[in-house]
């Protein structure tokens, strides 16, 4: 087999028996950039001479007697919101241009104390969670096996780049789902930690309550390795059977709704037959208090994701991109009770979520409910989240989450299912997901790259367009420029209309959570809070 073809934890023992060594490692992942990043769009920057110098210095300390770190030699993207000694990150904005200059990100030096060698900055979402937009001068990430498809986001680069075999590993980051969803979409494995689990510094917040750093790779054997480093707790050993371990399969209905593919509930069922074989018990399952969770979690993004910004937005607000400045506007819509009940909202769905783990041991369900959106259907795709993405459940909650590869739909895309276990057993979710890629090749399928050049390339839709002023009601657009002014932001037509016109819909959220955190249900669920604040 090529080189390409190792997983990240066989290279490296390769590079370290000297039976690979690192140079040709990086040498076939820069050769793989080099060829077909102009389609894919995976790196904002490469640092070719640096990796080479370091795979040199790698394969001389083989053979040397100096100690070799487990991730010894192998090549590693960065997703660009973590900060890294070549350069400065730009969160894929124009804004973080000369404003970013901290150390670089724990995580990343620990990879590199590991042995890694980190051949360029990946490609993201601005600032992880604003559109691709063609007008802007950032790449547009392209999916390797449909490069007129999405990636997924916002670990866009990190997902296509292992999937291309530019990278063995990466690090992406993970606050609704940016290590999973580009990890299913792009038919590989990645893991979301436990909230905490892994330290952020150096890292670009979107949320500062929920940003997790996860790493992605080919396998969850990868994962487990990349995390070990990451965490310094070693890793677990693989697991032969899953005899003893509950298995709760959340229902279709209640994370995927009607408008799944049909091969969704059809790999899902699969991949459940396949865990009772390997010996686990199953059982079906019901996440507490789903929705306003996700709702809780899209809430706590949009405060948090505008308290980092406030500061910026006098000098900056022109530098944004449209779509990131309509995430921006978003948070004007709340109010700091809204975000304090959305807190409560989080806590009693994890005293919830701790009961449910009485019963079992790790919850399984689809990744996504559908195959990597064309590229001009992402602003849908992002509209539709909260149908599309089974993640930001586990986001609000702060339990670890994995996506494995579980096969195929009919156009050809990868799917994903999700594991998802109790708070700081992330080496058990790993387990079961090693377990479940011990019995099937789903993870060894390789996108056919040769078809990217014949293929017509997708396009993205340019700047989002705002509502005129005047189809808005003149009260709510009123109250939306005092919200917006009131924020620090000068704002145009566009933001008030904007705003205005989304004011009903963040209304209806705001008011699940208030019912929740101060209704009956907190009482009815035995979590000792009081029916009214």
């Amino acid at each position: 087999m090529t080189h390409e073809e190792h997983t990240l934890a066989e290279a490296a023992a390769e590079v370290r028996a000297g039976r690979v060594t690192s140079g040709e490692l990086v040498e076939e992942a820069l050769a793989r950039a080099e060829r077909y990043d102009d389609r894919l769009g995976v790196f904002l920057a490469r640092f070719d001479e640096r990796a080479r110098e370091a795979a040199a210095a790698a394969d001389a300390a083989v053979g040397s007697g100096e100690p070799l770190g487990p991730l010894h030699g192998v090549p590693i993207g960065v997703k660009d919101i973590l900060a890294t000694e070549e350069g400065p990150s730009t969160a894929q904005s124009r804004v973080m241009e000369g404003i970013w200059d901290v150390e670089e990100a724990a995580a990343v030096r620990r990879l590199r104390r590991a042995g890694a060698i980190v051949v360029g900055k990946t490609s993201t979402l601005e600032f992880a969670y604003g559109l691709p937009d063609s007008t802007l001068p950032f790449p547009v990430p392209a999916n390797p096996w449909d490069a007129s498809r999405w990636p997924g986001g916002s670990s866009s680069g990190s997902g296509a780049g292992v999937a291309a075999g530019m990278m063995l590993g990466a690090l992406g980051t993970d606050t609704g789902g940016s290590v999973r969803v580009p990890a299913a979409m792009c038919g590989i494995t990645g893991h979301k930690p436990t909230t905490g689990l892994v330290d952020d510094r150096g890292l670009v917040p979107l949320a500062h309550s929920v940003d997790t750093i996860g790493p992605m790779a080919r396998t969850a054997r990868d994962c487990a390795l990349m995390l070990e480093v990451l965490t310094g707790s070693p890793a677990a050993p693989p697991l032969d059977r899953l005899d003893g371990v509950r298995v709760g399969v959340a229902t279709m209905a209640e994370v995927a709704g009607d408008g799944a593919d049909p091969a969704v509930p059809e790999r899902l069922a699969a991949a459940v037959d396949h865990l009772e074989r390997l010996g686990a018990s199953v059982v079906a399952v019901t996440l507490p208090l789903h929705d306003v969770m996700v709702d809780a979690s899209f809430l706590t993004i949009a405060a948090e994701r505008l308290s980092w910004h406030r500061p910026l937005l006098p000098d900056s607000w022109d530098r944004y991109g449209a779509s990131a400045r309509e995430g921006i506007t978003r948070a004007a819509h709340y109010s700091a009770a809204d975000y304090v009940q959305a807190q409560r909202v989080r806590r009693q769905g994890q005293l919830a979520l701790a009961a449910l783990f009485d019963t079992v041991d790790v919850v399984v369900s689809p990744m996504c409910s559908r195959t990597a959106p064309p590229l001009g259907d992402i602003g849908e795709c992002m509209r539709t989240w909260k149908s599309l993405v089974h993640a930001p459940y586990w986001n609000s909650a702060g339990n670890p989450a994995a996506s494995v590869p579980i096969g195929f739909a009919a156009d050809g895309m990868p799917l994903g299912l999700q594991i998802a276990g109790r708070p700081f057993e992330d080496a058990l979710v790993l387990q079961v997901a090693e377990a479940y890629q011990r019995v099937t090749d789903w993870h060894t399928r390789r996108p056919d790259l040769s078809a990217i050049d014949a293929a017509a390339p997708g396009s993205v839709a340019g700047p989002l367009r705002p509502p005129a002023l005047d189809t808005v009601d003149p009260t709510d657009a009123a109250l939306a420029r005092a919200l917006l002014e009131r924020a620090g932001i000068v704002p145009s037509d566009g933001d008030v209309a904007t705003v205005a016109a989304s004011l009903g819909a963040a209304h209806g959220a705001t008011q699940r959570l208030w019912e929740v955190a101060c209704g009956d249900l907190p009482g009815a669920l035995g979590l000792g809070y009081p029916g009214r604040p």
